[in-house]
């Protein structure tokens, strides 16, 4: 069975908000923060990148659709 690779939407904004409450904590070492903020910069571009996936689809679907 082929592994999923890529997480949904809900999935990348579930994760990015799991790393906000991370980097909330006050006891959180500096290298710790940069590595949490590096891994986060990554889910957040992918969960750009879905976004606008999905809002090419609809403008193609309105155009197939002769919405305006």
């Amino acid at each position: 069975m082929e592994e999923k690779l890529e997480k949904s939407f809900e999935e990348n904004v579930e994760i990015l908000n799991s790393y906000l409450e991370k980097l909330k904590d006050e006891n959180l070492n500096l290298n710790d923060s940069v590595e949490i903020y590096k891994q986060a910069l990554k889910i957040l571009v992918e969960a750009k990148n879905q976004l606008q996936d999905a809002k090419l689809e609809i403008i193609e679907i309105d155009k197939e659709l002769g919405v305006e």
